[in-house]
């Protein structure tokens, strides 16, 4: 019995999958940035006392990962300072909390996948107030649980794989970055696997999920093109040129390698991995159903 989940963030592509996905076992409470400020205390307070749930799962974050740049006290306030509010009141008022990451958190010189124990070192603001985030949370509430995620995509909000689409439709051809190396990951699979944690009110600490499967950025693209042409989706193949970081600067440093060991996760939450083409072809069947395509 999962009872009462408080989710929040619901209006994100990862709450609006949790939502989605919950079980008939679950009475799921959506909360949207609109309806809690995570920023004020006494709101988180009032509203989880009249809520009364046995688990909060925070999918709220900043993650412009360029605007960060320009805006580190926003990223700080929503990524950091907030979730250690949520923590505070997560441990005073006995409610269990798992807390979304990112990979941002290292820097991206590994050699082989990320352990839940590696290294951290942040390369930009946004992973620096994620960090931060991860610090906070442990300090307030040290039973929760963390899980790290990366390049999340879904049919729902901004993301790669819909900013391709429209540019796809649009262009004859595209210049994508080949040396920036991670696995895609389906919000509908890390909302599972979400639930999946919700359900082990045992586990607490740093866990890994992404989807199976290692591509670059270029390679993404190359599938997604591939399988919407597939789908119908896409009218005609589009040329899609690899290119080196170096000639698509950005504000921020993103880490050239940011693979996450996810065996952990696998054992403990008793999920197995799906290699990302796999999920990509679904989400990409689910998002015609969301469009009426």
């Amino acid at each position: 019995m999962q009872g009462k989940v408080v989710i929040v963030g619901a209006g994100g592509q990862l709450g609006q999958e949790l939502v989605r996905t919950a079980g008939p076992e679950v009475e799921c409470l959506p909360l949207a940035r609109s309806q809690l400020d995570i920023a004020n205390p006494a709101a988180i307070a009032e509203s989880l006392a009249g809520l009364v749930p046995q688990t909060v799962i925070n999918a709220a974050a900043y993650t412009a990962v360029d605007k960060a740049e320009s805006e580190p006290d926003a990223a700080q306030l929503a990524n950091a300072r907030g979730p250690g509010h949520l923590a505070q009141v997560c441990r005073e008022q006995d409610i269990r909390l798992i807390h979304v990451s990112t990979d941002f958190v290292f820097d991206g010189e590994s050699a082989h996948p990320y352990g839940p124990d590696a290294p951290t070192a942040p390369l930009g603001e946004y992973g620096r107030s994620k960090l931060a985030g991860e610090f906070a949370v442990c300090g307030a509430q040290p039973q929760a649980l963390i899980l790290r995620t990366g390049w999340v995509y879904s049919g729902y909000g901004n993301n790669f794989v819909k900013t391709m689409l429209r540019l796809m439709a649009q262009r004859d051809e595209l210049a994508v970055v080949a040396d920036q190396v991670g696995t895609p990951t389906w919000a509908r699979g890390l909302a599972q696997a979400l639930w999946a944690a919700v359900e082990r009110s045992h586990l607490n600490g740093i866990y890994h999920w992404s989807d199976a499967g290692v591509c670059s950025w270029y390679d993404f693209a190359v599938a997604i093109c591939e399988e919407a042409c597939d789908l119908g989706l896409l009218a005609r193949p589009v040329k899609i040129r690899p290119i080196p970081t170096s000639e698509y600067p950005t504000p921020a440093r993103r880490p050239a390698y940011s693979v996450l060991d996810k065996a952990c996760s696998w054992r403990d939450l008793q999920l197995e991995g799906v290699h990302w083409r796999q999920q990509l072809r679904t989400m990409l069947k689910d998002f015609m159903e969301l469009e009426n395509v």
